[in-house]
């Protein structure tokens, strides 16, 4: 029975590793095209042994990698700031002021508005913002960024929060504080595992994203997705200089998430056993 477990974990184990190793196998193989030249690039016998070049990042560069790094940081950074300040005293009154009942009926709603799939409401959602004359405006990509991650920021708060000792709470209560001073001096330096995680993968989703961006601002107000989708569209060879460009991006989710893996474990596992 023993022998029967070890052999089961270890297969499992074994498992883990070649999924792993499938995904992360090709990211490995962008980076290092991205050192690359084309031609080596497109070279049918793929080698690991060519001369390093940093000339499609420099390309990049030269592309006005700079003004869609800029849209990039301000659409994801400012929408993540926006969600958390609606959302962490949204979840808040869900936990410690709403009827149990009532909390979960809220929470399936906000929930509900992350099933319809994207594309649903590309439609409206694009008459609306033409109609508002706020088509490629890097306020309009805020916005819409801030309405994606609420749900997330709201659902990771709240499993966060139903883990904290109730008694602290009670104790700042007793003591006068107001909502707003036990969510900022309380709730929020408790559950800040949790809300770092929350912040961590919504700045990752609004960086990544390219549905929203190449439709609402695609020409004045670019992000880099777009870039990538750029380069992608350009007649000569470009699989080189797209490694470059991809291996940039990159780098912040990576250090993001290398930087806040324990608090991104913490996070979304908080609440899940209660």
């Amino acid at each position: 029975m023993v022998l029967s477990k070890r052999w089961t974990n270890n297969l499992w184990t074994i498992l883990t590793y070649v999924l792993v190793l499938v995904m992360v196998v090709p990211v490995i193989w962008m980076v290092i095209t991205g050192f690359k030249q084309e031609a080596d690039a497109y070279a049918t016998t793929p080698s690991l042994i060519f001369q390093p070049t940093l000339y499609q990042f420099q390309l990049a560069f030269n592309a006005g990698f700079i003004a869609y790094l800029f849209n990039s940081t301000v659409s994801a950074l400012v929408s993540t700031a926006l969600a958390m300040v609606l959302g962490v005293p949204a979840a808040y009154c869900m936990v410690f002021q709403m009827r149990k009942k009532s909390s979960n009926d809220m929470l399936f709603f906000v929930l509900s508005t992350r099933f319809m799939p994207f594309a649903a409401i590309l439609v409206p959602l694009y008459v609306i913002v033409s109609r508002l004359n706020l088509l490629d405006n890097l306020f309009t990509l805020i916005l819409v960024y801030t309405a994606m991650n609420l749900p997330l920021i709201i659902w990771m708060a709240r499993s966060y929060f139903l883990d904290l000792p109730k008694e602290v709470l009670e104790g700042a209560w007793l003591d006068g504080c107001n909502t707003w001073r036990t969510i900022i001096n309380i709730v929020v330096p408790m559950a800040a595992p949790g809300l770092v995680a929350a912040a961590l993968l919504a700045i990752i989703f609004a960086w990544n994203d390219f549905f929203f961006a190449v439709t609402l601002t695609y020409t004045e107000s670019p992000t880099l997705p777009i870039m990538v989708a750029v380069f992608s569209s350009n007649q000569d060879l470009f699989l080189a200089k797209i490694s470059a460009l991809a291996t940039t991006i990159i780098i912040v989710p990576v250090i993001l998430g290398m930087y806040a893996q324990r608090h991104l474990v913490r996070g979304l596992t908080g609440g899940a056993l209660k």
